[in-house]
C-alpha cells in the first residue's frame, strides 16, 4: 500500500511539473493572457450572440450581401447540373461534365448523362489494386517506413483528379447514366468505403507477410488476383455489376431520339462520345506560390490506376492561368478546375468573394498569411473541383468574376452554379485542366521538361473531393 501511495503522489504531481517546465503555461503568463482578453462591453453582447447564431450569420458582411450580377460576356452552353451528393467525386463530375460539353459541341446532343456509378467501380477496384500492389513493392521495408504507411493510411478513398477520368474512361469507357444509374452507396460511400479499407489492409498484412516469407512472385501475384475478386464482389453488391453492352439512341435537348438506337459496349460508347485518347490531349496547370514557375512538378503515387498517369502540372503566375482559362472559354470550351470552395463562400447565393464575411473584425484580430503561408501551414489547398464555365471581361479584357458548374445540386447557389469574383479566383483557384490547343508552345515546351517529383503528403497535393 505504501509503494501504491508514492507511485500515486508522483503521478499526480506531474502533469504540474510538465506545466512549469519553459515553453509551458504558467501562472504568471496565464494572469497576462486572461488581462489582455479581459471582456468589453460589446465582448460581452458578442458571446451572447454566438451562443444562439452561427459565426457565419454575425461576420456576414452586409456591405456585400446585395443583389448579384449574373452578366457573363463569356459563357459556354449550358447543360444539366449533377449532384455528387455524400460523396467525394466532384472530380468525375467535373471530369465527366468537360467530356460531355464537348461532345454537345460537335452534335447538339445535349441531354447526353455520363454514369459516374460505371466509372466510379472501376476507380475503386483499380485504386484497390493499386494500394496492394503497392503494399507488395514496398513489403521489405519496416511497417512503420513512410511509403507502406501511405498505403495503409490511404488504401482507397473516392476523392482524385481529371487524370483519373482519361485513365479510367480510355480503359473502360463510358455509358450513359440511364444504363447504370446512382446506388445508394454511390451516392454515399463513406460506409461502403471504410469497410473496403478495412478489408484492403488486412489483405495488405498478408501480402507482406507472403513476401517477408519468401513466396514466389507468381504466388503473390496469384493471390493477390484473388483478394482482388473479393473487392469486386464487395463492389458489385454496392455499385452493381459494370454494364458490358446496351442499346442507346441519342436525344436532342428537346427529348426526340436524333439517332437511332444502336448497340454499345462501354469502350465504343467512349469512342461515339469522346472520339479519340484524352490523353496527350491537355496539360493541368497549377499556381503554387511556394514554389518556382514555369517548372513541370509529378506527384508520386498521385494516381487512379497503377498502370497509369502520376499527377503532372506546370506550375504557372495566375495571370498565365487566366490567360489560359479565357482563351478555351471563348472558343466555347469548358474546363476542370479546383478550388479551396470553404474559403469566404456564401453557399445560400452561390457567390464566392473575400469580403463576403468579415471574421477580423468579429474577432478583433486580423488574418494576414497570404496564398503562400496558407498552403505551406495547410491553412488552405484544392478541396473540390467544378467546371469552369464563363468570364465576366472588363474593357482591357481582364477578368472582374468567373462562373463554374457545380455538382451539389440544381437547387444550389445559382442555379447549381457559383459566381467568384477575380480576386477570390486568384486566391482560392489551384488547377486547370486545359486543352494543348490554347496552350502557347512556350509553355508546352516548360510542361515537356523533366518533372521534379514531389511528395503526396505535401499539403497541396490532396485529391479533389
Amino acid at each position: 500500500m505504501k509503494h501504491l501511495l508514492v507511485a500515486l503522489a508522483l503521478w499526480t504531481t506531474l502533469p504540474c511539473a510538465a506545466q512549469t517546465k519553459e515553453g509551458g503555461i504558467t501562472p504568471q503568463m496565464l494572469q497576462q493572457i486572461t488581462q489582455q482578453a479581459a471582456p468589453t462591453p460589446s465582448d460581452r453582447a458578442l458571446r451572447n450572440a454566438l451562443a444562439a447564431n452561427a459565426i457565419d450569420l454575425l461576420a456576414k458582411n452586409q456591405q456585400h450581401a446585395g443583389d448579384i450580377d449574373t452578366y457573363f460576356s463569356v459563357e459556354t452552353r449550358r447543360q444539366s447540373i449533377t449532384d455528387q451528393k455524400s460523396s467525394g467525386r466532384c472530380w468525375m463530375f467535373s471530369g465527366l461534365n468537360v467530356l460531355r460539353s464537348n461532345f454537345a459541341q460537335r452534335t447538339d446532343s445535349l441531354t447526353l448523362s455520363l454514369s459516374q456509378d460505371y466509372l466510379f467501380f472501376w476507380d475503386q477496384l483499380e485504386k484497390a489494386n493499386l494500394m496492394l500492389q503497392g503494399v507488395i513493392d514496398c513489403a521489405k521495408e519496416p511497417i512503420d517506413a513512410q511509403r507502406v504507411q501511405f498505403f495503409f493510411h490511404h488504401p482507397i478513398s473516392d476523392g482524385g483528379t481529371f487524370c483519373g477520368v482519361a485513365d479510367l474512361a480510355e480503359k473502360y469507357g463510358l455509358v450513359p447514366s440511364s444504363v447504370q444509374p446512382e446506388t445508394y452507396s454511390a451516392d454515399n460511400t463513406s460506409k461502403m468505403a471504410a469497410i473496403i479499407k478495412s478489408k484492403l489492409r488486412e489483405q495488405g498484412l498478408e501480402l507482406r507477410r507472403m513476401v517477408a516469407d519468401g513466396k514466389k512472385a507468381k504466388d503473390i501475384q496469384q493471390r493477390k488476383t484473388q483478394m482482388l475478386g473479393e473487392i469486386y464482389h464487395m463492389l458489385t453488391i454496392t455499385l452493381g455489376e459494370p454494364v458490358k453492352e446496351f442499346t442507346y439512341a441519342f436525344r436532342d435537348k428537346n427529348g426526340k431520339a436524333v439517332t437511332a438506337a444502336k448497340k454499345y459496349t462501354p469502350r465504343e460508347f467512349y469512342q461515339e462520345v469522346v472520339g479519340g485518347p484524352v490523353n496527350g490531349t491537355f496539360i493541368m496547370v497549377m499556381n503554387d506560390p511556394r514554389r518556382p514557375y514555369y517548372k513541370t512538378y509529378e506527384v508520386e503515387l498521385d494516381r487512379h490506376t497503377y498502370d497509369g498517369h502520376n499527377w503532372k502540372y506546370l506550375n504557372l503566375p495566375m495571370e498565365d492561368i487566366e490567360t489560359l482559362a479565357i482563351a478555351s472559354l471563348k472558343d466555347g470550351r469548358k474546363l476542370y478546375s479546383s478550388y479551396d470552395v470553404g474559403k469566404q463562400l456564401d453557399r445560400k447565393r452561390g457567390y464566392a468573394d473575400l469580403d463576403n464575411f468579415d471574421y477580423a473584425s468579429l474577432f478583433g484580430t486580423q488574418f494576414t498569411m497570404n496564398k503562400a503561408d496558407r498552403i505551406s501551414t495547410f491553412d488552405s489547398g484544392s478541396t473540390h473541383a467544378m467546371t469552369l464555365t464563363a468570364v465576366d471581361l472588363d474593357a482591357q479584357g481582364q477578368p472582374m468574376k468567373w462562373k463554374v458548374e457545380n455538382s451539389w445540386g440544381a437547387d444550389w447557389g445559382q442555379k447549381g452554379c457559383l459566381i467568384m469574383t477575380a480576386r477570390w479566383f486568384r486566391e482560392y483557384m489551384f488547377r486547370l485542366v486545359v486543352n494543348k490547343k490554347y496552350v502557347s508552345d512556350k509553355l508546352l515546351r516548360d510542361y515537356e521538361q523533366q518533372p521534379v517529383m514531389v511528395m503526396p503528403e505535401d499539403p497541396l497535393f490532396q485529391m479533389d473531393e
